[in-house]
């Protein structure tokens, strides 16, 4: 008798388990149960915002619920980052470059995150063109020409970027290169790229978008793009690479991040819907009228180009001696 109800209690057990597991993996597949918030942390209109809300707009049709942009800017993306690692939402997601774990964490000295735990890389969702620029008062139209001016004239050439990383960038190549040039900051990037087209900022490094307006009106001139191919608009302009400046290049790579603790297989959901609508062709039209191409990929490929793009980083903050910001 005792065997009996030992048996029955195993088998009402069994059927318990059995019933669970099938609802747990329903739950993970009709996520989302309601609209998603993504948060960029940059302002309304730039660039990398309009890809955001077309990869939001094609999202919510798969996923038929909304999906709310919110902008988060100020602090090169600090500020967003800080509010996505505070809400603690499963229906939260963080548009963003890789700078959150790559670059803040080495740069300033303490985070209200914790990168390895607060974000998860999910999948890549757009490679941003940068290029290196010179205001039209210096005559020059390459890179190697800018180098040979700035060698000719030590400390008269000052040069500024569009931040976060692309600092640390251009910081680490006037080192390496031994160029003696004036590193210039700006509260905003408006700022330097008003002074780059009147011809008081030399050098400027950032986003392909933010750059047009100056080009297109005769103030500014591409040097060069640090990405691994030529941009589709500027397709004139070489990479660093096929110039001889490997150490230089860089890819300008913006995805989407999960909170912590987001399930695994949640995380291949969502990877793999962005895969599929990035394959759209008005997406990716869309895209390259601002400087962008769609380059979607796997949780772990986005962590490897996290990684690669972390240890590049590293290197040059070693070389230049920069310290951690409090």
């Amino acid at each position: 008798m005792h065997m009996l109800r030992l048996r029955t209690g195993v088998l009402a057990t069994s059927l318990v388990i059995g019933l669970i597991a099938p609802a747990t993996a329903l739950a993970a597949e009709q996520w989302p149960q309601r609209p998603v918030r993504l948060i960029v942390p940059i302002g309304a209109g730039s660039g990398s915002d309009v890809a955001a809300r077309q990869f939001a707009e094609r999202l919510a049709e798969r996923w038929k619920h909304p999906v709310v942009v919110e902008n988060r800017p100020g602090a090169d993306g600090l500020i967003g980052t800080i509010a996505f690692a505070g809400t603690r939402d499963d229906h939260t997601l963080l548009f963003s470059p890789a700078a959150p774990i790559s670059v803040f964490p080495q740069v300033h000295e303490k985070l209200a995150y914790d990168p390895a735990r607060d974000l998860v890389p999910i999948t890549s969702a757009t490679n941003t063109f940068v290029m290196l620029a010179a205001s039209e008062t210096l005559k020059i139209e390459s890179l190697p020409q800018l180098i040979a001016l700035a060698r000719s004239h030590p400390g008269k050439l000052n040069w500024s970027s569009g931040g976060g990383a692309l600092t640390y960038l251009l910081a680490g190549f006037v080192k390496s290169a031994g160029l003696d040039m004036v590193a210039v900051s700006y509260r905003e990037q408006n700022l330097a790229l008003q002074d780059l087209a009147a011809g008081r900022l030399q050098v400027m490094i950032t986003v392909l978008a933010a750059l047009l307006p100056s080009v297109q009106s005769g103030k500014a001139q591409l040097l060069a793009v640090t990405n691994d191919r030529r941009a589709p608009s500027a397709p004139e302009v070489s990479t660093v690479t096929e110039l001889g400046y490997p150490e230089l290049a860089f890819e300008g790579l913006w995805g989407f991040f999960g909170g912590r603790d987001t399930p695994t297989e949640r995380r291949d959901r969502i990877a793999a819907d962005v895969r599929s609508v990035a394959t759209d062709s008005v997406l990716a039209e869309r895209l390259a009228a601002i400087g962008q191409i769609a380059r979607a990929s796997t949780p772990v490929e986005f962590s490897a180009a996290i990684e690669a793009q972390r240890a590049k980083i590293a290197s040059i903050v070693k070389l230049t001696g920069s310290k951690p910001m409090q």
